[in-house]
């Protein structure tokens, strides 16, 4: 696990782009991409780029249940203004949150990672220690499914919303196992509220109570950290 520290979310994302562009230039052709705060600086880097994305796939993390993709809370909305809308991809998948059938819509997805496996994958963290939106609990081995979240990342997710009974409650992820099977995988955090996060998973032991931390049986993870983040290593 490589450590980059970084003075403050916009160096992070400079340093991100940097990964991106290397992979991109040996060969990489699917990202899988993360939505919230964290990758902002990211996104913002790689649309002002001169990087052509269109033989590229982006396979997303998560998406709210109940949101369809027009929803302007939805993680299908945010990642078309923040990247998609001014950087045009060959193909973009998120999971489908509106799914009538949301179990086969998982298995739908899954099929997709299989057919598109990840090169590098952009994580963030939950103050909980969650990536995805697999939460405290949630199995290794998981693959696509609908996950009920936690009261913290709901609080941590109200700033996003109007009203607090608008913040929906569950959510389609990959699943932990799906992740892990990515062939890089970079991880942001910024601000002293990750900062527990970020000491158990780099230094704590290997336990589902804080998934971010199965990433240290991971070969090939780029941690990349302001110093507030890294403030309790």
């Amino acid at each position: 696990m490589e450590i980059i520290r970084v003075k403050n979310a916009e160096e992070g994302g400079k340093k991100a782009f940097e990964i991106i562009k290397e992979g991109m230039n040996k060969g990489a052709k699917v990202l899988g991409l993360a939505t919230g705060s964290t990758p902002v600086t990211l996104y913002k880097e790689m649309t002002s780029s001169d990087l052509d994305f269109s033989e590229m796939t982006s396979v997303n993390l998560d998406e709210y249940v109940g949101l369809g993709g027009s929803d302007e809370q939805s993680y299908r909305h945010f990642m078309d203004v923040q990247l998609f809308d001014k950087k045009p991809f060959k193909e973009t998948f998120v999971p489908d949150g509106k799914a009538e059938d949301l179990e086969a819509a998982c298995k739908k997805y899954d099929q997709i990672i299989d057919a598109h496996p990840i090169d590098i994958q952009i994580l963030g963290i939950g103050q909980n220690g969650h990536i995805g939106f697999n939460e405290p609990g949630a199995s290794f081995d998981g693959t696509t499914s609908v996950v009920d979240l936690t009261e913290s990342t709901i609080n941590a997710n109200k700033r996003f919303f109007d009203k607090a009974e608008d913040v929906p409650t569950k959510a389609v992820s990959m699943g932990i196992g799906s992740i892990m099977k990515s062939k890089e995988i970079v991880l942001m955090a910024f601000g002293e509220s990750k900062a527990d996060a970020i000491k158990g998973m780099i230094e704590g032991p290997v336990t589902n109570h804080l998934p971010a931390s199965v990433l240290q049986n991971h070969d090939n993870v780029v941690v990349i950290i302001d110093e507030e983040a890294a403030s309790k290593l």
